[in-house]
């Protein structure tokens, strides 16, 4: 079998030598290159790219030739070749994320990671309140209201400003863990599945920590559009998805808790408990290439740069934001300061709040214009619709989203 690096010589992957990333996101030249790695239906203008990133070329050969040599090896492989191969592979995820292998535990995604952390914390007490907002995801959601049912404690929601500042947002939170001094956990998420806002982390994990409260991150969206060195944000839990930003097959997480908190979570339903993070998940029966694949997609991840990903795609999503500025007709659901900005932002026609009217906007935008945008539910101020590019997402794309939405303003 190949090794990672030689997949990617193999297909040719553009080396970014050295340019800045604001230099680079320009060079649309450089990024037909990357576009190039990606075998994609053109049937529609692809903007959901926020729900799996697709493979690139060298990590679905390297899927499928993973594929051939496990059902070869079958049982023999999985038992005798495959673990060594795992614990390279949770290094390589580890070193990613500034953390040490021990501190990982690899997952089916982001989701699985969550409700092991949300349902496994141990440090609750019946009265204590656990605290999330509406820009959270709808699972993460759903596992905290859990708590309030089976530990008894109080789930507490907060909404985000909008529009949003960096300051508004902490005040947010300053005020709601003021009001709630018996909060205990708090659910974070780095860039949220709605409007796409980059939230400050490690300010909020701040005045959370001063107040005697635990932060849970869902960093679903974040690892791979955001350079994330995990200690820096000062959080001891988090849940991450590897088969978003990063590329990787479908089917891949990870599981953070730093070495000295893994003991807060519980053993997986019963798991024999010798203290490590393997404990805390049980994900049965691992798709064996899936996870071989991963070091190809690492691979490919940073000889592109996590900074020209992140500059690139905001570079396409303010091409958008900017085009629709000052048109009254719509809603653009996202701030212009790059701190709170991802990839992910959102608009909806002015008025249509509902999640109905969200949804018609989008079917007349995929039958009338061909573009492919999808409804997002949950927001305090309503539905909106999200838009989503893509590292391997040509401008011109973008201009026919713009004409898209105009058209269906009326």
């Amino acid at each position: 079998m190949m090794d990672a690096c030689e997949w990617l010589d193999r297909a040719d992957v553009p080396d970014p030598n050295g340019r800045m990333p604001d230099d680079l996101a320009a060079d649309d030249r450089w990024w037909q290159r990357v576009q190039a790695l990606y075998d994609l239906d053109d049937a529609v203008v692809m903007l959901d790219n926020g729900y799996w990133g697709a493979m690139a070329r060298p990590v679905l050969q390297a899927c499928q030739d993973w594929t051939a040599r496990v059902n070869a090896g079958n049982a023999w492989f999985g038992r005798r070749a495959f673990p060594p191969l795992l614990e390279q592979a949770r290094a390589q995820v580890a070193g990613m994320l500034g953390v040490d292998p021990d501190e990982i535990a690899i997952t089916r995604g982001a989701t699985e990671a969550m409700q092991v952390l949300i349902a496994g914390y141990r440090r609750l007490s019946p009265g204590d309140t656990v605290m999330h907002a509406d820009i959270d995801y709808d699972s993460m959601i759903t596992a905290m209201q859990w708590l309030g049912e089976r530990r008894g404690v109080r789930s507490v929601a907060i909404a985000m400003p909008e529009p949003f500042t960096h300051a508004a947002v902490l005040e947010t939170y300053r005020q709601a863990l003021a009001a709630h001094p018996r909060t205990r956990l708090l659910l974070l998420t780095h860039v949220n599945h709605r409007n796409g806002m980059l939230l400050p982390v490690a300010d909020i994990a701040a005045l959370a920590r001063a107040a005697g409260v635990e932060v849970v991150l869902d960093a679903a969206h974040g690892i791979g559009q955001v350079d994330t060195v995990l200690p820096a944000l000062g959080v001891a839990f988090a849940g991450i998805n590897l088969h978003k930003w990063i590329g990787a097959p479908v089917g891949l997480g990870a599981l953070y808790i730093r070495r000295d908190r893994i003991a807060d979570v519980a053993p997986y339903l019963g798991e024999h408990d010798d203290g490590r993070i393997d404990a805390r998940v049980h994900t049965g029966t691992f798709n064996f290439a899936a996870c071989l694949a991963l070091p190809t997609a690492l691979a490919l991840h940073a000889r592109i740069g996590v900074a020209n990903k992140r500059a690139r795609l905001l570079r396409l999503r303010n091409q958008w934001l900017e085009a629709l500025h000052g048109d009254d007709r719509i809603e653009r659901l996202a701030s212009p300061d790059p701190r709170l900005s991802s990839a992910i932002a959102a608009f909806r026609l002015r008025g249509q709040t509902t999640m109905a009217a969200n949804t018609a906007t989008a079917e007349r935008m995929l039958r009338g214009h061909g573009v492919f945008v999808v409804p997002r539910d949950g927001l305090a101020s309503g539905a909106c619709l999200r838009v989503t590019p893509g590292i391997f997402t040509p401008p011109a794309q973008i201009e026919t989203l713009v004409a898209a939405i105009r058209a269906v303003a009326g």
